[in-house]
């Protein structure tokens, strides 16, 4: 059947000598794979449209298996972040842990928009260290693994101040804190902030700042958390922080 689907590009892999086999999200069925016939050509009108981080109207055969892509139409090549080495490391970063972390063909119309929206960011500002971690805490939910951001997750006290702890999987508050002597402890403004950035989409936040210790302190908090509950070796996170101590 063929149908008519807006999605992104979020992996490719070569197939054969032409062809590509492209991973695409998308609003209408969720996360897809299609084979790309002819993609691999330079002169083909599908090489431009099956690239990384494209987002395109496709008209596409589904089956069960491996979709076909008939042929497509770019909505927006974010050129600008295929263009400089950070953009695309940090678009890079979010598609592979989409993939990793997304299940085929289940509809998720809010984690599209805040993909969407993660990736206009990157193309559109220098600095997107927060909507990246905006949206990870999402995935986070989606992979079944989030963290207990909103209150204690041991006796669900909501006072703060609380400290965070990987091994016990979010805030422990000061009565609880004897349970992981190597918590991190969190001002009450940041932990007020992991639980914003874990539920309210990136469309409803403005400017966003936050001191750059803070910064890479949350960084820090979920790379290990993401470590320890995740399950899937990122590559593109380890060249991220390559990138981070060359800068």
């Amino acid at each position: 059947m063929l149908e008519k689907i807006d999605g992104i590009i979020i992996k490719t892999q070569d197939y054969g000598e032409t062809h590509k086999i492209v991973t695409i999200l998308s609003k209408k069925i969720g996360k897809f794979t299609a084979l790309a016939r002819g993609a691999k050509k330079t002169n083909s009108r599908m090489a431009a449209v099956t690239q990384p981080f494209i987002y395109a109207q496709f008209f596409v055969y589904l089956n069960s298996g491996l979709s076909t892509i008939q042929q497509g139409e770019i909505i927006d090549s974010f050129r600008t972040v295929r263009e400089d080495i950070i953009k695309t490391s940090y678009a890079a970063y979010i598609t592979e842990l989409t993939d990793k972390l997304v299940d085929s063909k289940i509809p998720e119309p809010f984690l599209f928009d805040q993909f969407h929206k993660t990736l206009s960011w990157i193309a559109e500002n220098e600095d997107a260290d927060i909507p990246i971690i905006m949206y990870e805490l999402k995935l986070f939910e989606k992979g079944g693994f989030a963290p207990t951001v909103l209150h204690c997750t041991n006796c669900r006290n909501q006072n703060p101040p609380y400290a965070f702890s990987i091994s016990e999987g979010g805030l422990l508050c000061t009565s609880c804190q004897y349970m992981d002597h190597h918590s991190i402890p969190l001002s009450n403004s940041l932990a007020k902030l992991l639980h914003i950035f874990s539920t309210v989409g990136l469309e409803r936040v403005g400017s966003i700042s936050v001191k750059p210790e803070n910064k890479t302190l949350l960084r820090q908090i979920l790379n290990t958390y993401y470590d320890q509950y995740g399950g899937f070796y990122l590559k593109s996170r380890k060249f991220l922080e390559q990138l981070d101590k060359f800068k």
